[in-house]
């Protein structure tokens, strides 16, 4: 017989307190702020032990919905305004850092995010209690369900809250891809005039800049940046007020309303209800989009790391045109092995957001009915991959990328070498004679220029220009009159 996981929590060591719900009772911690609730689903769910606290932003999100449900319910006088002032000091407190640990429900459970919404129903009320000079439990004086849950559902609390959390970290996540492509950016403008050889298909293809490959880099983040700001006005759609399937059973008519107001104030971002409370209790659909574009940013964000570690493979028998900076040593038996480690790192990250793109996926469409039950997942897979993204960024930014240097003389070398300048030559001389100089050139290993003169297809002084760097690059058009001589073929 197979030992339970050691995520299972233990019987409390010292002295405990005795809570009930409709299932029965349970000792509860005496100095715990949460309660039975939270401790059924701790018993119930030692799958990830990763509590949902890994992700402040959920925490804090959590807490700005609660004190907007609470200042709506004040102002509709739907609570005592004395219970109402109480919650949203324990919820301030929470939205400012304080309490998190105790958020200890896994970040993935049964029920709908049902336990996660208990858990902070309870939070919120022990901590008001003790606000209130009264004992943690005693909840005839503050009531996790009947006061601070008040107008709500799970089902309209924890969408909002894991849509405003994914708000949060993406506008984390796109401060942090802003300073990658400014870095990007950076690196363009120090190599604009360093000369190399282009490749496809991993063959020598013609000339162009470091520079202009490093700002390639950067405009392809731009564009990710631009779909990822996309996102957001699509998650402030709403819909508190619906409590359990979208018709708003439970709630004061005018809650919808007064919730969304408060909820802007809190959180001041600009929020709005959904049209269809029912559709926007059921619907997954922001999350697949965003997942998506989480997973085109990943993807291409690799393929940037890709060719960062084929540029600088080697150091001697590799490609060799940039050195990225030595992080660590790379090998236990190789002596002065340095690995590209940094992008490797980065590589992983996207490979995880692939997977959990294809969880978000499949959990968007296994929905039922009024409602999602696997919403715990989606926000799990979602807040992972955006964490995940802003560590990457940075890291692949301030360790790597700030400090790449250009390989000079080995890319100069390269390119005085390369038989892909002889396109340029090609609106002069023909593509036939380049075709065939291009051969003599692989098998003599002589250089492109001084064949071209040497068959009297050119002067010397014309080659000069057209194989200029600016003009090899793209960056300068030939100027001046050039001669052109009809080859035999």
């Amino acid at each position: 017989m197979s030992e339970a996981p050691s995520a299972l929590p233990s019987e409390p060591a010292g002295p405990t307190r005795t809570e009930t719900d409709s299932v029965g009772s349970m000792e509860i911690p005496m100095d715990a702020y949460w309660g039975i609730h939270t401790e059924r689903a701790r018993e119930n769910f030692p799958i990830t032990r990763r509590p949902i606290s890994v992700y402040p932003d959920l925490i804090r999100a959590l807490a700005m919905v609660k004190q907007a449900a609470a200042r709506a319910n004040r102002e509709l006088g739907t609570i005592d305004a004395a219970k109402a002032e109480v919650i949203d000091k324990a919820c301030q407190e929470i939205i400012d850092g304080k309490f998190h640990d105790q958020f200890l429900v896994g970040v993935i459970q049964g029920g709908a995010g049902t336990s996660t919404n208990m858990n902070t129903n309870e939070v919120i009320a022990n901590r008001g209690l003790e606000l209130m000079g009264e004992k943690l439990g005693d909840y005839v004086h503050l009531h996790p369900i009947d006061d601070v849950n008040r107008s709500q559902s799970t089902n309209d609390v924890y969408p909002t809250a894991i849509k405003l959390a994914m708000v949060l970290s993406t506008q984390r996540l796109l401060a942090e891809h802003k300073k990658l492509i400014a870095a990007f950016e950076k690196k363009g403008a120090e190599f604009a005039s360093v000369l190399k050889v282009g490749r496809t298909q991993l063959q020598d293809a013609v000339p162009m800049t470091l520079g202009q490959e490093f700002n390639g880099f950067a405009h392809t983040l731009i564009e990710d940046q631009e779909r990822l700001s996309e996102t957001i006005p699509w998650l402030n759609e709403i819909n508190m007020g619906a409590t359990a399937i979208g018709t708003g059973i439970t709630a004061d008519p005018r809650y919808a309303e007064a919730v969304r107001r408060k909820l802007e104030e809190v959180t001041g971002i600009p929020m709005v209800t959904s049209p269809d409370l029912i559709e926007a209790t059921s619907d997954a659909g922001i999350f697949m989009t965003l997942s998506g574009h989480l997973k085109r940013a990943a993807v291409k964000l690799s393929k940037i790391c890709n060719d960062l570690r084929l540029l600088s493979s080697g150091p001697q028998a590799g490609i060799g045109e940039i050195n990225l900076p030595a992080r660590q040593a790379g090998s236990s038996i190789m002596p002065g092995k340095v690995n590209p480690v940094i992008p490797e790192v980065v590589n992983q990250v996207a490979f995880s957001v692939i997977g959990a793109d294809a969880t978000v996926t499949a959990a968007a469409e296994a929905g039922q009915l009024q409602l999602n039950a696997f919403e715990p997942v989606i926000a799990h897979s979602i807040l992972q991959s955006l964490a995940w993204m802003t560590n990457a960024c940075y890291t692949l930014r301030v360790h790597c990328i700030d400090g790449i240097t250009a390989n000079t003389s080995r890319l100069a070398a390269q390119v005085g070498t390369s038989v892909g300048v002889v396109t340029a030559l090609t609106p002069y001389i023909g593509y036939a004679a380049a075709a065939k100089l291009a051969h003599t050139a692989l098998t003599t290993n002589a250089s492109i220029a001084e064949l071209v003169v040497e068959a009297g297809l050119m002067k010397a002084d014309e080659v000069a220009r057209v194989l200029s760097p600016e003009r090899l690059s793209g960056l300068a058009p030939v100027t001046g009159a050039i001669t052109t001589v009809e080859a035999d073929s």
